[in-house]
């Protein structure tokens, strides 16, 4: 299956067997001693059919690992386990957040493994694994946590690109008035918050269920590894809860500094309004064609009118100053 099948591998007593072929699962499925390892990548249904009937799957697990954005659960058919992942990543430092899955199929001698959209595979994970052959002992259950501590391990860099950008965006608030764009912006993080936390809280229901009380069979005697996902998962979620109220209260101050910025634009708007309305209403006063009007005989009309409307708006100029309007 080119393209698709990235490891097949048998285990015996947690040292690498053989990379076997997809025709000869079966065989080394039936074997007490053994368990296989297999990993595809973005894989078509077709295919994903083919290894079902291999490893004898079951058809509603089949069926979530096909659809996409699955949220994070563990299914239990009888003494197998289906559990769904969600990836959370960058491409670069700079590029949005990617979202990925991981179905995981564990039974007492197989794990299988089907991500799809997922940027980085966990070759890594296999390596090292296969370099501590005292834990692979333990299984497939083993191999679950593997996989699982490797998806969670993934969520802390985004936290910190996370948590660096809103300081960033909290810094800007207070060296310009807040615009469209900045506000924009504090929405889109709000969204890859959001999405983080999408991932990360599920899959604390998922970890909680696999240490204490009623463990699946195949996980027992790992309840201290789960216990340690569980932890991790913990902190990512309370700083995601505190990064959603922190970006509640930078939003809101925000529009807070608008409307004060728009109230200050208002005030020295009306100020200059009062300004300009004093010398013209006097103007206009005199304007007007009336008969009988005694200061326009004056000699010293003329200067008195000139005088008003610098002294009033003297006045005014002072008293709105004094007050921030101007």
């Amino acid at each position: 299956m080119p393209g698709m099948l990235v490891n097949c591998v048998a285990y015996q007593n947690g040292r690498k067997l053989a990379d076997i072929a997809i025709e000869d699962i079966s065989e080394y499925v039936s074997r007490p001693d053994c368990f296989v390892w297999v990993a595809a990548a973005d894989p078509p249904d077709s295919e994903i059919d083919l290894l079902a009937e291999e490893f004898g799957l079951h058809e509603l697990a089949v069926e979530d690992a096909k659809r996409p954005h699955q949220r994070p659960k563990l299914d239990e058919y009888g003494d197998d386990l289906f559990a769904v992942l969600r990836t959370v990543e960058r491409a670069s430092p700079d590029a949005d957040l990617s979202e990925g899955q991981v179905a995981i199929f564990i039974g007492r001698n197989y794990v299988l493994s089907v991500r799809k959209n997922v940027l980085k595979g966990f070759t890594d994970v296999r390596m090292r694994n296969e370099r501590e052959p005292e834990l692979l002992r333990h299984g497939a259950g083993y191999v679950f946590y593997a996989l699982m501590d490797a998806v969670v391990d993934r969520y802390f860099p985004v936290l910190d690109s996370l948590e660096e950008e809103l300081e960033r965006l909290e810094e800007s608030i207070f060296r310009s008035t807040p615009t469209r764009a900045s506000i924009e912006a504090f929405y889109d993080l709000k969204h890859e918050v959001m999405t983080l936390k999408h991932a990360v809280g599920p899959l604390m229901e998922v970890a909680g269920k696999l240490y204490g009380g009623r463990v699946p069979m195949l996980c027992a005697g790992l309840g201290e590894y789960f216990r340690d996902v569980y932890d991790h998962l913990n902190r990512v979620n309370a700083a995601v809860e505190q990064m959603r109220e922190m970006l509640q209260t930078a939003i809101s101050v925000s529009f807070t500094l608008i409307n004060l910025s728009e109230s200050e634009t208002t005030k020295r708007l009306a100020a200059w309004g009062a300004l300009i309305t004093i010398p013209t209403l006097i103007a206009g006063v005199y304007g007007m064609n009336f008969e009988h009007m005694p200061e326009l005989k004056w000699a010293f009309g003329y200067p008195f009118a000139i005088g008003i409307m610098v002294a009033i708006d003297a006045y005014l100029a002072y008293r709105f100053r004094k007050a921030g309007w101007l």
